[in-house]
Order: C-alpha cells, then structure tokens, then sequence
C-alpha cells in the first residue's frame, strides 16, 4: 500500500500561484480550507490530465472504493508548504515498494520483460566491428522505428550508473499545452522506468511505467560504448516526449555541474529540502523539451 496518496506532495498549493504552471499530476485541491464530501474527487477532475488517466481511476474507484476514498481524504489533509518544497519521504517509500515489485512482476502495458541485448541484435557478430561500426548498425536499426535509442559514451554511462546506485528515482518535468506534467524515473537494474505522477498518485506502487529506457552495457568496456533503447505506452507520449525524458536523464545524471546533481541528492537523500521548482528552472536552462512548448513545434526529435 502506498503512502497516503504520497502527501499529494505539497505540490497544488506551491504551484497554483503560477500562471503558467497549473497543478498538472499533482491532485491537489483548489480550497484546503473546504475538504467536505467529494472534495477530493472534483478537484482531481479539475486535473487537465485527468481525461488520460479516468479510465484506471474510474477503474480504482469501482473496485477499491475504501482505498479510493482513502487517498482522497487524506490527499485533502496536506498541509501548505513553502513554494517549491516538498516534504515527501511517504514518496520515496512508495516508490522502493515500487522497485522491489519491478524485478518480480510480469510486464504490462505491453512492455517487454528481461529484454535482453541478444533479442535486438547479433552480439557475436558485431564484437568483430568497430564501436562507429555498431553504432552506424545501432542508429541505422532504430531510425526507421518509432522509439527513443541511443549509443552511450562508456565514461558517460559509468557516471550515471554510478550515480543511480546511490540515487535511484528522481523527478522530471514533461512540458505540456498547460504548463509542466511531472514524471518520476525509477532505476531497476539497468532499466529506468518512468511513471506519470498522477498516475502514481492514483495507484500508488501498483502504477504501471509508460516508458521503459533499457541500458545495454555488454560492449561497454570492449567497444567503449554502451546501447539503449526504449519501450513506451503510446497511449501516453509520443516519441518527442519520451526523448525529452530521456534527455533529461543525461543532464541530471551525466552533468559535470555539481548544482545540477545536487537537485538529485536532494531529492533521494534530503527529501524536506527538495525544490521541484529548480528541476523546471534547469530543464528551461537547458533548452531540453524547447519543441514541446506551443508555437515552437519542431519535427525534430
């Protein structure tokens, strides 16, 4: 069971008063002061990605209505935080619940479970080539399919690897039409899972991933280079926003910048102190998800 609708994170309150963020996966509610009867249900429609997900809450609904009505009525008992603060450590129990089921359950949602280097390519064969040549080999493959991939510096992969075992989840921020929807990433073995925070909210530990990075570094040390590729539910994200994920996962684990990783520190190891704010502040510094943003639609990914 996870933590009580994960405090709602604090996250409305903080929020709300941006125009240009509204409290997208955050199931927050609109007056704390009035938290009577149904409450917690109007202000979770209020939600503008309430539509994508109504079906699984509709369904959570129908069959666990105590839990339901739990996580609302303690959604409505969070108390107003500082913008930008969160105090989340039910989260970060929920999402180790998380982890631990992610090693034993069967896949769903379509993604493809223990899938190994050998099930997409001939890893004999190509140890005869060259690192360029497995990547020409790599890119060439997967540019005709619609899906997220990359070949990875071995120096590059080692920094994040080792960065993941000592902080294994962190917060992204997806731009959207409304502002920013939050994902949270979850490193289980060399597969990271990324998991709307909505939908996690809703379902707790039980919220499935809507995109899977999986790592591949069987060549890493021989050929210098590493291999990922990923899996996702298209009923969620599209391409441009799975790589927009995947982007920010190189420039919060692979970053020389030590203020940039201190976000991830934080958020694994000083959870009362995390500002999700500077997670948005560093993803516009970087220009990451710029194509996302209304009037600058690119074809690029």
């Amino acid at each position: 069971m996870a933590g009580p609708l994960l405090q709602a994170w604090g996250l409305g309150a903080a929020l709300r008063s941006r125009a240009a963020l509204r409290p997208l996966g955050l199931l927050a509610p609109p007056c704390r002061e009035v938290a009577g009867p149904g409450s917690g249900e109007a202000a979770l429609e209020e939600n503008p990605f309430y539509g994508k997900y109504r079906h699984k809450i509709q369904e959570l609904r129908r069959s666990s209505p105590d839990e339901f009505e739990s996580r609302m009525e303690k959604r409505n008992e969070v108390k107003k935080q500082p913008v930008g603060y969160s105090n989340q450590g039910e989260f970060i129990r929920c999402m180790e619940e998380k982890a631990e089921g992610l090693g034993t359950k069967t896949s769903k949602g379509g993604f493809t479970k223990d899938k190994t280097l050998d099930s997409i390519l001939n890893v004999e064969m190509v140890k005869e080539k060259s690192a360029e040549e497995i990547k020409q080999i790599w890119n060439q493959y997967f540019s005709a399919k619609d899906t997220v991939y990359a070949v990875i510096p071995a120096d590059k992969f080692d920094l994040i690897w080792k960065r993941a075992q000592k902080c294994p989840s962190f917060l992204y921020a997806l731009p959207r039409k409304e502002g920013y929807e939050f994902f949270v990433g979850q490193w289980s073995g060399t597969e990271l899972h990324f998991t709307s925070l909505i939908n996690i909210q809703t379902q707790g530990e039980t919220a499935p991933s809507q995109l899977v990075l999986y790592h591949y570094p069987e060549l890493q040390k021989e050929k210098g280079i590493v291999l990922m590729t990923a899996e996702m539910d298209s009923k969620f994200l599209v391409v441009r926003e799975a790589q927009c994920l995947a982007n920010q996962v190189q420039l919060f684990y692979a970053t020389d910048h030590s203020e940039t990783y201190e976000l991830v520190e934080t958020f694994n190891h000083r959870s009362s102190e995390f500002k999700y704010m500077s997670v948005i502040a560093e993803l516009e510094q970087s220009g990451l998800g710029r194509e996302l943003r209304p009037g600058q639609v690119s074809d690029k990914l």
